[in-house]
């Protein structure tokens, strides 16, 4: 089993390498945004001056924090480029480094938005870096991946061979023990499971090696698969087919956290 974080060098290359495509098939990822933003919007006590998107992708989050806080100076970080190349302009200072090292000063934000980044991370690592960052009564805006996510995939790899094919993502309760060891206080956690479609399996991996870090950081098989290995995987994949086609799991946490 690989619970382990992600090497960053692998993480930066994959997301670089996804920048072009990533947005046409990031609709979980757009879906997570949405609710992250529904939970801001009816959380009370925040006027933010200051907002960090740490993880900012493409930048699909950036107009939706524009809209609830048009006051707000945004900054765009994220730690692939070309990632950054793809953000619409004009809405957020861009800054291309790594969010468990931010080149921020002590207590210079006054919210911090993060959403599908946080899991490439150590949270043990990152949340007291993000929580540094902000100041007293400052909020904390997250969404992350937790252990479900491609389970359908996981366990079809099981009809293959022992190997772990799928990166492991820390549970909430983990995540939320490192905000809390942070000296940060959760005002809301929020779990669900949203679903990525493909008609087929070749489709479905596709996407999800176009969506970046696809197994980064999870022991490989040197080989390609043979034909009776892939028959085995897609047959196994078949057994969750729906009407809408084969599922994606994305096992998805929606944290609000304040700086005490």
């Amino acid at each position: 089993m690989s619970d382990a974080p992600a090497p960053k060098h692998a993480v930066r290359a994959a997301f670089d390498k996804a920048a072009d495509a990533y947005d046409a098939v990031a609709a979980v990822q757009r879906s997570a945004c949405d609710r992250l933003l529904e939970l801001v919007a009816a959380t009370p006590g925040c006027r933010p001056a200051r907002i960090l998107d740490a993880g900012s992708g493409t930048g699909y989050a950036l107009p939706g924090l524009h809209r609830l806080f048009p006051d707000a100076a945004l900054i765009a970080l994220d730690f692939a480029p070309a990632m950054l190349k793809r953000q619409p302009p004009g809405l957020a200072l861009p800054l291309c480094a790594d969010l468990e090292h931010l080149p921020l000063a002590e207590a210079s934000l006054d919210a911090l938005w993060s959403s599908y980044a946080l899991q490439w991370c150590d949270p043990r690592q990152a949340l007291p870096e993000l929580a540094r960052s902000l100041r007293p009564g400052g909020q904390l805006w997250l969404a992350s991946l937790g252990p479900g996510t491609l389970q359908e995939l996981r366990d079809a790899f099981r009809h293959v061979d022992q190997d772990e094919h799928v990166l492991r993502f820390q549970p909430p309760e983990v995540l939320e023990d490192a905000a809390e060891d942070a000296g940060l206080r959760i005002l809301t956690s929020e779990r669900d499971t949203l679903h990525a479609w493909a008609p087929d399996l070749r489709g479905l991996l596709r996407d999800i090696k176009t969506l970046g870090a696809h197994q980064t950081g999870a022991p490989r098989r040197r080989a390609p698969l043979g034909k009776q290995a892939w028959s085995r995987l897609a047959a196994a994949y078949e057994i969750h087919r729906t009407p809408a086609g084969l599922p994606a799991s994305y096992d998805t946490l929606w944290i609000i956290a304040e700086k005490k």
